[in-house]
């Protein structure tokens, strides 16, 4: 099968995703409500970077064996040859990730932190069923791992939208505050970037599924769905909010500060 530099890219939006999404959810650790959930989402967070890593390093070894047609950088600072997980993770800058937005805005409180992985986790869900029958055999493998993860990620997080919902006056504004700030990032889960060409895709399909979804647990829970907000986009091709630059500052700095460090 012959790789494109759609392919390539399309494994770094995925493995992007995880891993600021990743990121993101470990900045919980040791400030969680309880040491219960503490736990809980610091293990979601190990999830997602265990999925990035395992998409980096099929996308490094693709890199690697087409290195004469693939161009990695946009910035024209090329990443040494051979591409391993670690360059590919800290030696790009911001307009080469491809993450969407919504994974690299500021967590928020425990609300918005839950309900954005609620919303993500299931979009990843419906677009990973539907990745099972990627015609590249490895992609097929990881996606079919990290299903099993994202599985238990959907039903920890909707069980707190259901929660803070359904709960307290308080708790209830503040589910309702976390879909009003984070509502007009949803928009970009939809929209097929040019190079998710994989002939097992239907983002139509994915939005019907998700939309059913969401708007069960959220009429279960009592809440509101936004009318109809101005979609922000950009990150699937490299234009970021300007949170990100300060992720990949605070993540990329042991290794820009000291090159070629390895775990």
């Amino acid at each position: 099968m012959a790789t494109t530099k759609n392919e390539i890219d399309f494994l770094l939006h995925l493995a992007d995703n995880a891993l600021i999404i990743g990121h993101r959810n470990s900045e919980w650790c040791g400030h969680g409500p309880i040491l219960e959930q503490d736990i809980a989402i610091t293990n979601i967070a190990l999830d997602y970077i265990g999925q990035a890593r395992n998409v980096y390093q099929h996308a490094a070894e693709l890199i690697n064996q087409h290195a004469d047609t693939i161009q990695l950088t946009q910035t024209g600072k090329d990443i040494s040859l051979p591409v391993t997980e670690d360059s590919l993770a800290y030696l790009r800058d911001v307009v080469e990730f491809k993450n969407l937005l919504i994974t690299e805005i500021p967590n928020g409180d425990w609300a918005q932190t839950t309900l954005r992985l609620f919303l993500l986790s299931q979009f990843q869900l419906e677009l990973f069923n539907q990745l099972l029958k990627h015609e590249d055999p490895q992609v097929a493998a990881i996606v079919e791992k990290s299903i099993k993860e994202i599985s238990y990620h959907v039903k920890w997080s909707q069980d707190w939208v259901l929660r803070l919902g359904d709960g307290t006056e308080e708790s209830k504004r503040r589910m309702q505050n976390a879909i009003d700030a984070i509502w007009a990032f949803t928009g970009e889960l939809f929209i097929q970037p040019e190079y998710a060409t994989a002939a097992c895709l239907n983002y139509a399909a994915i939005q019907t599924a998700w939309n059913q979804k969401v708007s069960a647990i959220f009429e279960e829970a009592g809440l509101v769905i936004p009318a109809k907000t101005f979609v922000q986009k950009g990150g699937a091709i490299g234009m970021h909010t300007e949170h990100l630059g300060y992720i990949l500052a605070e993540m990329q700095y042991l290794q820009r500060a000291y090159p070629n460090s390895e775990w």
